[in-house]
């Protein structure tokens, strides 16, 4: 025999004996280490497997693989004994783990009882629930990106949160055996944005997608911005979603009137630059993008989908009473609603809710009564069906109309064919001028010659107008839109006009639009436009809200964007100037014996960041020097009216 070469005889063992050490070695790691104390050793097993055969549901944890290689966390609750059952998703970066670990219970319906879970809806449609952590957030691997744009200008990256959703819906479809293939999206907010990204390139097995108060266009309406003036409580927001990927380090009180917290701090920069937030990147976006340029443009999610072509169902929900993101759902219906051919893939629901509010209780918003839970009808009658009818295989058509939107005074559903439309048949919305009027009258007749040529108030930046009353904290923060505006009212910086009492109802179906003639001594300034109902000095059966003033439709314009969204430019001094803009939709019945308000002052403070009143660059760096107070004025003369345009609704 040949003798053995040495070389050859070691290159063969080393690989075996590898392998032998590395099962010796894995053996050793995953064996449980010996107790600490022998004679008294811990009472935990080394590893505890739950009992779980009475739950009427069952939990998988997945780490789902994109097609870049990053693998997305998701949690897929499966209802006990499921054949052939569609699957609701939602995309969230707000913790997959805390969305569906409400409590801790054998039963599906207490585990998902809390927020983003329409809970009657799935557990009682037998759906699958799949939630999933977007990359970058809790358990899902990746970079986090604020509303990850679409790939293209601001997103060289080749993935974005259309191929996130592509791929995981590809791959619930392939490895969820209970499922019948169908999926469905849905969310509230952020998780309403997803299910809008979800249109662009659809995967075949997406049938619907529900944006409930989805985040659009976050410098005209939405969560950062109103028509330029930046709105302050997104500091707190963006610390804690990009401080860290599981969010644990949160923004922190200093004052516990947050009036005081912003004051203290100037402007809103330096409140950033003190609570550290230069690292974060949407922050450094924010800074560097104060107007309405490419990088806002191309994000905006109702001008992104009138570009691409309609091929799933899509209902949009939006809230009357939205204090986060009141522009983005209305917006996407305009987008979208000519592509509806034949008016059977968009839907629009406006209902009296705050953000989210319709999956809560839709009884009431704070003293505000709707006399039935219309959240609760929303659910059972228009969300439910609506979703059985895509997804689940034999089941009968929803029977909606285009729209159905609740109306306000009259607390009425009002089943619509397209938005506004004011009523189901022959009616029509006539923009009617509401004219400002001498001596603080409001009047659809218009000025007349010999009528005083203005009001006028002292705007001071060091006393702000409050968005609501003082002490200003959280507790109540989704129901600031309904607080009684009488505080306000009541300021000298507060300009006030009021109709006649109404002698027969006043129907407004859209949105207002504010048409101000002003001025101001300042080379900067905001301009506060809100539509008031004035309830009657008593209310029969309601003594609380004899006079209460109930905001219908509000908005803040930035003056140094008026000429230009995107260029910001210094206003000329004592010069009265037309500022044109559009406030939040409404659907409202100004009933007999109320009357219409508007009031006009220039700070909504802190919601939105004090205006120096002299122009500079970028107000985020504005000096305690540039804040100045200035006379504005409000004209309403013969070539000089303002008003407020109303979609009134006629019937025929």
């Amino acid at each position: 025999m040949k003798p053995v070469d040495r070389v050859s005889l070691c290159s063969w063992l080393a690989p075996l004996l590898g392998a032998l050490l590395f099962v010796e070695l894995s053996a050793a790691q995953s064996a449980p280490p010996p107790p600490q104390y022998p004679d008294l050793p811990s009472e935990s097993p080394a590893k505890f497997t739950p009992t779980t055969d009475t739950f009427d549901y069952v939990r998988r944890d997945v780490m789902i693989p994109m097609r870049d290689g990053v693998k997305l966390h998701t949690v897929i609750l499966v209802p006990k004994g499921a054949k052939g059952a569609p699957i609701l998703l939602t995309r969230t970066p707000y913790d997959a783990t805390g969305l569906t670990s409400h409590a801790q219970s054998s039963h599906l319906g207490p585990v998902l009882n809390g927020y983003d879970n329409a809970t009657e809806v799935i557990v009682e449609g037998g759906y699958i629930r799949a939630v999933q952590d977007v990359r970058g957030k809790h358990g899902s691997e990746g970079d986090y990106v604020m509303n990850r744009p679409l790939h293209g200008p601001q997103n060289p990256t080749p993935v974005d949160h259309s191929t996130d959703t592509y791929d995981t819906i590809d791959w619930l479809v392939k490895n969820v055996p209970e499922t019948n293939g169908k999926v469905g999206i849905l969310g509230i907010s952020y998780d309403g944005f997803l299910p809008l990204m979800a249109l662009v390139n659809p995967h075949p097995a997406l049938k619907v997608s529900v944006p409930m108060n989805p985040m659009v266009d976050g410098w005209m309406g939405d969560d950062w911005f109103h028509n330029g003036a930046f709105r302050q409580p997104s500091l707190a927001y963006i610390y804690d979603q990009e401080a860290t990927r599981k969010s644990e380090i949160k923004w922190w009180t200093s004052h516990f009137d947050e009036y005081d917290t912003y004051m203290e701090a100037g402007s809103a920069g330096a409140l950033g630059q003190r609570r550290g937030l230069e690292p974060l990147g949407f922050w450094r976006k924010i800074l560097a993008h104060p107007g309405y340029d490419a990088f806002w443009r191309d994000q905006a999610m109702d001008r992104v989908l009138a570009e691409q072509p309609l091929k799933v169902p899509v209902m949009l929900v939006h809230s009357l009473w939205d204090q986060e993101d009141i522009y983005g759902a209305p917006a996407v219906y305009r987008a979208i609603k000519p592509k509806d051919i034949n008016n059977d893939k968009v839907f629009l629901v406006m209902g009296p809710w705050y953000h989210g509010g319709e999956i809560g209780d839709g009884s009431a918003i704070g003293a505000i009564k709707f006399h039935s839970d219309t959240a609760l009808y929303f659910r059972r009658e228009i969300l439910r069906p609506f979703l059985d009818q895509y997804l689940k295989d034999g089941a009968p058509k929803a029977g909606l109309p285009p729209v159905i939107a609740f109306e306000t005074g009259t607390n009425t559903w009002r089943r619509l064919p397209a938005w506004p439309a004011g009523c189901a048949s022959g009616c029509t919305v006539r923009p009617a001028p509401l004219y400002f009027k001498t001596g603080l009258q409001l009047s659809f007749a218009g000025p007349k010659p010999g009528d005083t040529a203005f009001d006028e108030y002292v705007s001071d930046p060091a006393k702000p107008v409050p968005y609501r009353a003082r002490p200003i904290d959280e507790s109540s923060w989704s129901r600031w839109l309904v607080d009684d505006q009488r505080e306000a009212s009541g300021r000298p910086d507060v300009v006030v006009f009021v109709s006649d009492l109404l002698s027969a109802p006043v129907k407004i179906s859209g949105q207002p639009v504010a048409s101000l003639v002003a001025s101001t001594s300042g080379t900067d300034s905001d301009w506060v436009v809100k539509v008031i109902d004035l309830y009657p000095d008593e209310v029969a059966g309601q003594p609380a809200m004899g006079g209460y003033q109930l905001m219908v439709s509000a908005d803040i314009f930035r003056g140094r964007y008026r000429e230009s969204l995107e260029t910001a430019k210094a206003i000329a001094p004592d010069k009265p100037l037309l500022y044109h803009f559009s406030l939040p939709n409404a659907n409202h019945v100004f009933l007999p014996g109320h009357r219409i308000m508007v009031q006009i002052q220039s700070s909504w403070f802190p919601l939105y960041d004090r205006n120096p009143q002299t122009f500079v660059p970028n107000i985020f760096w504005a000096k305690p020097e540039d804040y100045r107070k200035a006379v504005q004025r409000v004209y309403h003369e013969p070539g000089h009216a303002s008003f407020v345009e109303l979609p009134v609704v006629e019937k025929p």
